[in-house]
């Protein structure tokens, strides 16, 4: 049995704050856990895409295996703000057998006075097997 998914994982590469004129750049960090203990998955492709959905970069030439209980991270420098406030990765994987679902989520930091912060965002699984999941 083959499972294949396709999921999207936002991003934030910076937040506004107080209004629309002031923003705080953020690192991101994309983590895609296999939490599997017996079973790899392959990553076939990563893509980053900005807020109005243009495809900023291609993060695999080829796929990766994912051995049990590995994680692959991907990430966003405070730096690069191309994807704005509403980037976003999309990561497809297959399994060659049924395997656990694997943890796809982002952490976005921003560090510095006087004040840091940090929060989180998970994943959503937008395909199964080629078909959108509804």
């Amino acid at each position: 049995m083959v499972i294949e998914e396709e999921v999207y994982v936002p991003i934030y590469s910076h937040i506004y704050v107080e209004n629309e004129q002031r923003t705080v750049d953020l690192a991101a960090t994309f983590s895609f856990r296999n939490v599997d203990p017996d079973h790899s998955i392959i990553i076939k492709s990563v893509r980053y895409y900005s807020t109005d959905g243009t495809l900023l970069k291609e993060y695999l030439k080829t796929p990766v295996l994912l051995k049990p209980l590995a994680t692959a991270d991907f990430v966003i420098t405070r730096e690069d703000s191309s994807g704005g406030s509403g980037a976003n990765f999309i990561i497809d994987w297959v399994a060659k057998t049924n395997v656990l679902e694997p943890l796809a989520e982002s952490v976005m930091v921003a560090t510095g006075s006087p004040q840091s912060m940090a929060f989180t965002s998970r994943g959503i699984v937008i395909k199964k097997g080629g078909t959108t999941a509804k």
